[in-house]
């Protein structure tokens, strides 16, 4: 069995307060089309109870000519920390037909600058036995970042 550790952190500026990026991921309709949703892969399902000890779920299928094409992934998270236009926390586990390949905690920072906000987003995870590692889920969060812009400037 084979374990790989990773942090990374992935900082983005958003031209809009930070009452608009706090929504993004409090509001489950807004949070399922930045996060979730994806032209590269078919989303299952979606659902998000923003509150302390909430569960955010989602499952979704990737496409052919990726290693775990038509596989069903699982994320399953917890909302630990939550304050208002400033920080979430959250706990997560990702698994493929049902084989847990990471499990990791996110940090979101929202820091309010005049009219812009930057967000943190600090990752440390655990990987599981080859799963798709630090490089490939640091990218992965930078598209996340890209999405998010995406939804702002809409």
């Amino acid at each position: 069995m084979s374990l790989t550790h990773s942090t990374f952190v992935v900082k983005r500026r958003y031209p809009v307060n930070a009452s608009r990026v706090f929504s993004a991921f409090a509001d489950p309709e807004l949070k399922r089309r930045w996060f979730a949703e994806s032209s590269g892969h078919q989303l299952e399902n979606y659902r998000l109870d923003f509150q302390v000890g909430g569960e955010e779920k989602f499952a979704y299928r990737l496409p052919e000519g990726t290693p775990v094409a038509g596989m069903l992934l699982v994320n399953e998270g917890r909302c630990l920390d939550i304050v208002s236009e400033q920080r979430i926390v959250t706990a997560e586990r990702m698994c493929v037909e049902g084989r847990p390949i990471s499990v990791s905690l996110t940090t979101f920072e929202i820091n309010a600058d005049a009219d812009e906000t930057e967000l943190v987003i600090t990752f440390q995870g655990v990987f599981f036995d080859g799963a798709d590692g630090a490089q490939m889920r640091q990218a992965g969060w930078q598209k996340l970042a890209e999405n998010l812009a995406e939804l702002l400037a809409e």
